[in-house]
Parts: C-alpha cells; sequence; structure tokens
C-alpha cells in the first residue's frame, strides 16, 4: 500500500530528496513549514514525516528541537544525506553576474565561504527548492539560488557553480516521524533512543540526571537544552542515547532519573543509522 510522506519545503528539497531515498516509489506532500508536517501525521493527512534535526556543518535545525519537545509524535528511524549544494541561475546568466543568492538559512550558512569569496550577498527564504521557483519568476539576472541539482531540473536552471559546500562531507540528519510506536525489538544491532527531561530546580540537578546513564554505562551522544516558559530559573533537556528503552540498563537509568527530574518522555527507540560509525 503506498504511504503519504510529509516533508517541509516543495518538490527538490533536500527533504524531499531524503523522502525519496528512505521512502522510494511512495507518494509525498509537501509543507508549508515544520509544524505543518507534524501536524499532518497527527492528523493522519499523512503515514510519516521526514524531518531535518541537524547538519554536520550548519549546526541543529532549531524549530524541529522545540517542536520535538511539543509533539505526541514518535520517532521511528533517523537518515543520513549527503548534501551538495549547486548555485543555480537563469539559463542565459552567468556566476559574475550575481551579485545576491537567495535560500534556507541552513543552506546559506553551509556555503559560506563560497559567498564570501565571491562577494555575493545572502537573502534567507523558507525554502531551497522555493528559491528556485522564484528565481524562475522574477528572472532577475544578478540573483542566483543555492539548491539540489533536482531542484535544477524541476525549475529549468542552469548550474552556474557545483558543489559549494564549505565541507566536502557536509551532511544533514534526518528523522523520521510516526504516530504510532513502530519500535523494533532489540535483536542486537545499536539502537538510539531520544527522550526529554525537564531536569528539578536544585544544585547538580544536571550533573547528577546524566550521571544515572553513566552510571549503568549508557553513552550519551547528544544533549540540548531549552529555557521554559520564557523563564531562566528551569530548562528542559533533549538527549539521544545508545540504548533500546527496553533494555534493562536503561530501565534502571530511568527510575534513578525521576529523583532528578520533574517530568520525562521517551520520543522513541530507532535503529542507528550506519552513517553514524563510519
Amino acid at each position: 500500500m503506498t504511504k503519504i510522506i510529509a516533508f517541509q519545503g516543495t518538490f527538490g528539497a533536500y527533504s524531499h530528496l531524503a523522502c525519496q531515498e528512505i521512502f522510494p516509489n511512495d507518494t509525498y506532500l509537501p509543507c508549508f513549514d515544520f509544524s505543518n508536517a507534524f501536524t499532518a501525521v497527527q492528523d493522519e493527512t499523512a503515514d510519516f514525516a521526514v524531518i531535518p534535526i541537524e547538519n554536520s556543518n550548519a549546526g541543529r535545525v532549531a524549530d524541529v528541537h522545540f517542536l520535538l519537545s511539543q509533539t505526541p509524535l514518535y520517532i521511528t528511524g533517523e537518515y543520513f544525506l549527503p548534501i551538495n549544494h549547486q548555485l543555480l541561475g537563469l539559463p542565459e546568466t552567468n556566476l559574475e553576474q550575481i551579485t545576491q543568492v537567495i535560500s534556507h538559512p541552513q543552506a546559506l550558512s553551509q556555503c559560506s565561504n563560497f559567498l564570501k569569496q565571491h562577494d555575493i550577498k545572502p537573502i534567507a527564504k523558507d525554502d531551497t527548492a522555493l528559491s528556485c521557483r522564484i528565481l524562475t519568476h522574477t528572472k532577475d539576472m544578478t540573483t542566483a539560488a543555492i539548491a539540489s541539482s533536482s531542484a535544477a531540473q524541476i525549475y529549468g536552471l542552469k548550474i552556474l557553480a557545483p558543489n559549494i559546500e564549505n565541507s566536502a562531507n557536509n551532511t544533514t540528519r534526518f528523522l523520521i516521524m510516526s504516530k504510532k510506536n513502530n519500535m523494533l525489538e532489540n535483536n542486537g544491532q545499536k539502537f538510539i533512543t531520544s527522550l526529554i527531561f525537564t531536569a528539578k530546580n536544585i544544585p547538580a540537578a544536571l550533573y547528577k540526571a546524566l550521571g544515572c546513564f553513566a552510571l549503568n554505562n549508557i553513552n550519551i551522544t547528544k544533549i540540548e537544552s531549552y529555557i521554559l516558559d520564557d523563564k531562566f530559573i528551569s530548562a528542559q533537556f533533549y538527549l539521544e542515547i545508545e540504548a533500546h528503552q527496553n533494555d534493562i540498563t536503561f530501565k534502571n537509568a530511568i527510575n534513578e532519573l525521576q529523583f532528578f527530574s520533574k517530568k520525562y518522555s521517551i520520543l522513541g527507540s530507532y535503529p542507528a543509522h550506519p552513517y553514524r560509525y563510519l
């Protein structure tokens, strides 16, 4: 049965490319923003959402981390997509004419070295592929877009400069979100578990909370913090750890965590993608 996969952006965006690689031959649903993609899964308009969470060069996708702390959805998988950015222009344009470039802020950040080298002004837009569509409408010979080679084909643009990303290993990590907790059993492979907890407002609460995992020999691979309720006296933390939530070591760590946290929620346990260990 064909599945519907939601993503932020429009056709040709990197999230669309990730959808095609993860869910080939399914139906892809473009959404205006990340919140709309989450909502599409919540109201069952879509079966899954493929959401970028971080880039190896530009860091975390901030909006997504805040949505993760609020969503009832589950993380059921992860995927790493190599990102090759192309500088795209109208067919009759050449690189020397370009004075400004439009794209998603993450793409602009990932290509900052090239833009500085060529004295090109970055202008942020909501999406890489949407920038291509804008360019085809404005027909501005002095403006380029940063997007994928797939977007170049879709919107009839010319590659003015290929692979302009700062790092040759530029990679974006995506999460696969589902309304159902389609958690696989631990069959001996490596798993990642994502969770959120709020530390008690007491001295050393975070230190002791993280110690719960160390004492149970569980490796923490990621930690992010958020200010709660616009106040600066309490924080919420997003963790990713190398464990399955049904492991006895994980259960012991969670039991201990409750002494140092106000509340916690587990977002999902999912197989670690092989890219992590290359």
